[in-house]
């Protein structure tokens, strides 16, 4: 079986920010949308057991097991010991088939990331003040000029400090941004005097925690009560949600974050010149190929359907996968050529995205489909389209069917039968090398046969 990514977004924020709370809640609330969710919880603590002392499972970990499963109806829980710490994208990787993976911390992931902050934590209430000067300055997500306050508060010299300030060309920044934190510390201190439980010191400590713990650059939104961190995230164009507002982020995370819906359409057209006969049917270890790009594909699709001419060819296919409610479509046009297979496609299909892949792609990926699907999210574009040194891979492409539909129509009413005519009146992201490489790190995803010799010829290598 395929192992298909998952999506993952990470929620952030600083100790009794309230990520947990949220968490729960988003997880909550997009199971009852119908959704697979996936977690992980940054621990930062060392050493931790999720198992109970004295049980058998605990007993033989102590014993020293360096890795043990607990395998139960309905569950299965793996304890291992490893040196350092995994990796986030590591954690993530290992949990393939979810239409989302939330993850608790990993600021330092890469991941695109929702910043909890929450009024009444003095800690996010001077981070939301730091952010707004910065707002306000113009510096980008990430810029770490609380490090250059906690410099300018080591330096002695009048003359020095007036120095730095001229060669960050910043000075008022620095100097709000010192007020801001010097504020607080007065707060602190007082809270700290009057035993306050809520008090929290602003020290070198607590400028470190601040800078280390400021959003950055993978911040996609702000989730907050507090109106400077509203107003910084207005100037800063971040989506801005109440933390109250768990329908709205829901609405949010599934928009832009989980894994969409895609319908697969497989081009299996009809009668071939080059190979004799259909593509479809020819014999590829010891069935018809169509059958492959099946076997291949149907993990990645919420809907799965084939185009071809010869319908009447392909009903074994109901036969051959009775658990698949499989589609066959005619073309839509007369017409012959890629454009208009390529509207075919995306006419047949009820997803918002739809994933065409020619039925001569005999390693063709459901990886590939859905890491491209990603992508589509992340980058809000037409079409995702594999790039390399031959150019574009059109039919193992990703078509956005609200915006490229009737484009592609329109094209094709005026004679165009190219897809990459099309491409020049949409927004294309172009699928990387490496991106793919991530995606099918065994590669081949693209070789296609044309005759018998060559699909031969790709049997043999296959099953040696």
């Amino acid at each position: 079986m395929v192992n298909i990514p998952s999506p993952a977004l990470a929620i952030v924020g600083r100790h009794n920010s309230g990520k947990t709370t949220l968490v729960v809640k988003l997880i909550a609330q997009l199971v009852a949308r119908g959704f697979d969710v996936g977690s992980v919880k940054h621990h930062h603590r060392t050493g931790f057991d999720i198992d109970i002392p004295g049980k058998d499972s605990y007993r033989q970990r102590e014993a020293g097991a360096s890795e043990t499963v607990i395998s139960a109806p309905g569950q299965i829980a793996r304890i291992a010991s490893i040196e350092g710490e995994a990796e986030c994208d590591a954690i993530v990787r290992s949990m393939p088939g979810h239409d989302i993976v939330l993850v608790e911390g990993y600021r330092k992931s890469g991941l695109p990331t929702i910043e909890i902050m929450r009024e009444g934590n003095n800690a996010d209430s001077i981070v939301a003040e730091v952010l707004l000067e910065g707002a306000k300055r113009g510096w980008p997500l990430g810029a770490d000029f609380t490090q250059i306050v906690r410099a300018l508060r080591d330096i002695d010299s009048e003359e020095e400090r007036r120095r730095v300030l001229r060669e960050t060309g910043e000075a008022m920044i620095f100097a709000n941004v010192k007020d801001v934190l010097d504020r607080h510390q007065e707060v602190s201190e007082a809270r700290r005097r009057a035993q306050d439980p809520h008090s929290i010191a602003v020290d070198d400590k607590g400028l470190k925690d601040v800078r280390a713990k400021m959003p950055h650059a993978n911040t996609v939104a702000i989730v907050t009560n507090i109106p400077a961190a509203q107003e910084a995230a207005k100037l800063y164009g971040l989506p801005c949600f109440d933390i109250n507002d768990v329908d709205g982020i829901t609405d949010f995370v599934v928009e832009h974050y989980v894994r969409p819906r895609v319908s697969v359409v497989i081009q299996a057209g009809g009668e071939s010149r080059r190979m004799g006969q259909s593509k479809a049917t020819v014999p590829f270890a010891g069935k018809p190929l169509i059958c492959r790009l099946v076997h291949r594909l149907h993990v990645a699709a919420d809907e799965l359907i084939i185009t071809t001419n010869e319908p009447e060819k392909l009903s074994f296919l109901a036969d051959e996968f009775p658990e698949l409610d499989i589609k066959l479509v005619k073309d839509a046009f007369e017409l012959r050529g890629a454009l208009p297979g390529l509207y075919t496609a995306l006419n047949a299909a009820s997803s918002p995205y739809v994933a065409v892949v020619a039925c001569d792609m005999v390693n063709a990926s459901a990886a590939l489909v859905v890491a491209e699907s990603i992508a589509m999210n992340e980058k809000n574009c037409d079409v995702v389209v594999p790039v390399n040194k031959h150019g574009f891979e059109p039919f193992h492409a990703l078509y956005r069917r609200e915006t490229c539909l009737e484009p592609i129509r329109a094209s094709v009413l005026q004679g165009e039968r190219r897809v990459q005519a099309f491409y020049e009146h949409a927004v294309v992201y172009e699928f990387t090398q490496e991106e793919v490489s991530r995606a099918v790190p065994y590669g081949g995803c693209f070789v296609n046969c044309n005759t018998p010799e060559e699909l031969a010829a790709l049997e043999r290598a296959l099953t040696e």
